[in-house]
């Protein structure tokens, strides 16, 4: 089964790109005006982080986050074919900010949020990085569309290690340099174990793992900002937060990445994943302001 679908989706990504951002145009006529995929939840998300804009300006913000989305799909299926070349002529990044740390010996983790297109950011790391990238997913339920996805997300070398394989096999490669990627704006499962930190305003819980990771591996850690130049180019622009995560406070690293979430895509609001409940819990400073970093007012 697993190469019967490999070899119709390595034929669908032979279509030339123009042919397949037409058909992106028609799923996104019908995703967002047929079916309203999770548009109640996108535009709740919009009116709380931008209140002083209109409706008829976060309706703009929404149908630019629904062609982005759709974007994504189209182009991971061109990943499936194509060439070295190809992807370097659409692909951009500064990664001198990671590859000049690698003759310090030090590890490095680098943070994001989920901005488009995070396919094209792990391929373009693995592809540029003088160390060895190692990736963090979710496996799919689906043991086919795993393969093809785990196949495309590992073409230029990335180590693709699963969430219920981390404890496990994670240990394998830290005995040499590494990156670790992570986008690191996931819902805690626990807001109690979590930082919670404004975000646009409202105070939201951030997961913990990342800067614990930094802190107990001594990583370097380099925020990364990814965003679309045009359709199918994209840039990525890396900055180093520290390289000595031990000696920043208990939250600084979350707080500067959720600072700096925030102000990305404050300059690109259509390029963040907003169909995802971000402000899924709701604070309560009975149960929650021991877990506040940062302002609390």
């Amino acid at each position: 089964m697993y190469y019967l679908v490999y070899g119709f989706f390595f034929l669908l990504s032979l279509i030339p790109w123009r042919v397949m951002y037409i058909i992106s145009d028609g799923l996104y006529l019908l995703v967002y005006y047929v079916f309203g995929y999770r548009k109640q939840v996108v535009m709740k998300n919009l009116s709380i982080a931008f209140p002083e804009k209109t409706a008829a300006e976060r309706v703009l913000i929404a149908k630019g986050f629904y062609k982005n989305f759709i974007d994504t799909f189209i182009e991971t299926i061109k990943l499936v074919s194509i060439s070295s070349k190809e992807f370097d002529k659409r692909f951009v990044i500064n990664a001198e900010v990671l590859n000049d740390l690698l003759p310090t010996g030090q590890s490095v983790q680098v943070h994001s949020g989920h901005f488009f297109n995070w396919e094209f950011l792990n391929l373009g790391v693995a592809k540029n990085s003088k160390y060895p990238l190692l990736g963090i997913f979710t496996a799919l339920s689906n043991k086919t569309f795993n393969r093809l996805i785990t196949k495309i997300r590992s073409k230029y070398g990335t180590i693709l290690i699963s969430t219920a394989d981390f404890r496990t096999r994670f240990h394998l490669y830290t005995e040499k340099p590494y990156v670790l990627g992570l986008v690191a704006d996931q819902n805690p499962v626990d807001p109690t174990n979590a930082y919670w930190v404004k975000f646009f305003g409202r105070m939201t819980p951030f997961v913990k793992g990342p800067e614990k990771g930094a802190k107990n591996m001594n990583t370097a850690v380099i925020m990364a900002d990814f965003y679309k130049v045009k359709r199918g180019y994209y840039k990525t622009d890396l900055t180093l937060l520290t390289t000595t995560p031990k000696d920043t406070p208990n939250g600084f690293i979350t707080q500067s990445l959720v600072r700096f979430i925030e102000e990305c895509i404050k300059k690109r609001p259509h390029n963040y994943l907003w169909s995802h409940r971000r402000w899924k819990f709701e604070y309560d400073a009975e149960k929650f302001s021991k877990y506040v970093i940062g302002e609390k007012d």
